[in-house]
């Protein structure tokens, strides 16, 4: 079975799971489109397109950040978590940069020990490419040179089989049409079937249009209006 036709049979299979879909916004999908995560713990919400002040101290992220990160919270939670910690982080260019440094020591150390942490890798990887898709030009990137995409998949070779992770990579590979994006989409897909919050999150709406149904358009044909 091909791509094209195994990817209309899971999301025909996502829809009759879920029965409905939720509205997301469009734009850069690793921070415009939230995750659904039901009531497992984050950051504080904050909107997408929030630029001013709020009730949360920033001088706090990193440490908040990382606590979340290590409570052994399934990797649909990191990718929210990560989502707005990109938001905050945004706002002030030195705290951007002491969470993306922590997130690569914190990988490297485990590393340097001999163990060696597929989602350390994952969260460096996610945050990275989270960080480009977010900051504006001319504004100061931290991951400017990072290759994100490259840690999540050797985040994936260290965890083994892991659809949410292989849906993270597919939303990252959006922007290109390759076998690897392809790959990433249908393991994620295969794997939703027993995966109740990632069917939800595939079954979304982002951009008039499932996840789902995004994850396998050409290029040319995602993102429109």
């Amino acid at each position: 079975m091909n791509l094209y036709a195994f990817s209309r049979l899971a999301i025909s299979t996502v829809a009759v799971l879920l029965g409905f879909t939720t509205v997301a916004h469009a734009g850069p999908p690793l921070i415009c489109h939230p995750i659904e995560i039901g009531d497992a713990p984050s950051l504080p919400w904050v909107e997408f397109n929030h630029t001013g002040s709020t009730d949360y101290d920033l001088k706090n992220l990193s440490r908040d950040t990382v606590a979340i990160l290590d409570s052994n919270t399934p990797v649909l939670m990191h990718m929210e978590t990560l989502r707005r910690a990109t938001i905050y982080a945004r706002q002030d260019p030195q705290v951007a940069k002491e969470l993306i440094t922590r997130l690569q020591a914190r990988a490297e150390n485990f590393h340097a020990a001999g163990r060696p942490d597929g989602l350390a890798w994952f969260d460096l990887g996610y945050l990275a490419e989270a960080y480009k898709q977010w900051m504006g030009k001319g504004e100061p990137n931290p991951a400017a040179g990072f290759d994100g995409y490259s840690w999540v998949r050797k985040a994936i070779s260290l965890r083994g089989s892991d659809p949410e992770m292989e849906f993270a990579a597919a939303l990252i590979t959006l922007r290109v049409s390759d076998s690897a994006h392809q790959d990433h989409t249908r393991k994620a897909m295969a794997g939703a079937k027993n995966d109740p919050l990632l069917a939800r999150n595939l079954g979304s709406n982002f951009n008039h249009q499932t996840v789902a149904e995004l994850l396998i358009a050409t290029p040319e044909g995602r993102f429109q209006p």
